[in-house]
């Protein structure tokens, strides 16, 4: 499960409120100790980097940095499929100089055109221990999460959607442990209370990295989720992912790319599903413009569906 709430960060993508950990970059240590295996929602993380978020419409952005530590955007959506929307996006940025994240936002606050209004922050109590807290109103969801980080391990607890007079929550516990310097293991419970049921899932966790690859695997009760990604040189990496769901009975599987062009300064992210879906998403820099151009299509052969999306970044 994770978090309940889950966003990613990509030029063009909807903006992260906390840092990405990915395997290939963990807290590296140069005194011949373990390094800090990360948050478990990063554990697939460098795989899902490569493939493409889909796009469709046209989407315009415009990002304004106000100060050091203000940065604000504005979201401006045309859709065939969804009602068109604008969406305002503010950011409150680190202000400890001597913090590991000291680029990533604390506080963040975005709200649309229909009135749903996403709230997040991010506190660092201590050098090892931070808090995030997480709102959205459009579902009604809270979340709150205390994470701690030690030389070699990762222990966290989040609770989401607390209520006591329906006598209902969601607890999560979150560990994971570096065994050497490739290997981390790890877990994660996900304990349910409501008024009509009550039960819980365990989930084991194992991720092995090597020079320019990652294989990680997360097996349950309620199922698989397996990925692997490779770094094939400077302008190419590929990620594969399989995931089994014992709720739905469905098994897919998914195979992404991602294409640098420096020179061109372009990037082009691909992927292709078992169930027949292909899709695409080619982002150009226009330089000397402070802007991104980004084209995407994606064809549901299966369904006999097209959607096809338009989108310009600036800032």
């Amino acid at each position: 499960m994770g978090s309940v709430l889950a966003l990613s960060s990509r030029p063009g993508r909807q903006n992260s409120p906390f840092p990405l950990d990915r395997p290939v970059s963990r807290w590296d240590r140069r005194d011949g100790r373990l390094p800090n295996p990360g948050s478990f929602d990063g554990l697939h993380r460098s795989c899902k980097d490569v493939f493409p978020q889909q796009i469709e419409g046209v989407k315009m952005i415009v990002n304004k940095t106000l100060s050091s530590l203000f940065k604000v955007s504005h979201t401006f959506h045309l859709s065939a499929i969804a009602p068109s929307c604008y969406r305002f996006h503010v950011e409150y940025l680190q202000t400890d100089s001597d913090s590991k994240d000291k680029d990533s936002p604390m506080l963040i606050g975005e709200i649309d055109s229909s009135g749903s209004l996403n709230a997040h922050s991010l506190f660092h109590l201590s050098d090892r221990i931070r808090a995030k807290a997480v709102f959205q109103s459009q579902f009604v969801t809270w979340q709150f999460e205390t994470e701690y980080r030690g030389s070699d391990f990762t222990a966290a607890v989040t609770m989401a959607n607390p209520d006591i007079l329906r006598e209902s929550v969601i607890m999560v516990a979150h560990f994971l442990q570096s065994v050497s310097s490739q290997l981390v293991l790890g877990g994660e419970l996900v304990y349910h209370r409501g008024r009509a049921e009550e039960g819980g899932i365990l989930t084991l966790a194992g991720q092995y990295s090597g020079p320019n690859w990652v294989a990680t695997l997360n097996a349950g009760k309620g199922g698989a989720h397996a990925s692997y990604y490779h770094r094939a040189n400077k302008q190419i990496q590929v990620g594969v992912e399989f995931e089994a769901s014992t709720r739905t009975q469905e098994t897919t599987f998914s195979f992404g790319y991602q294409m640098e062009l420096p020179e061109a300064n372009m990037v082009f992210r691909g992927m292709l599903d078992s169930r027949c879906i292909i899709g695409g998403v080619l982002e150009k820099r226009l330089y000397p413009l402070p802007a991104t151009l980004i084209m995407g299509a994606f064809v549901n052969h299966r369904g006999d569906k097209l959607q096809v999306g338009l989108g310009v970044n600036v800032g």
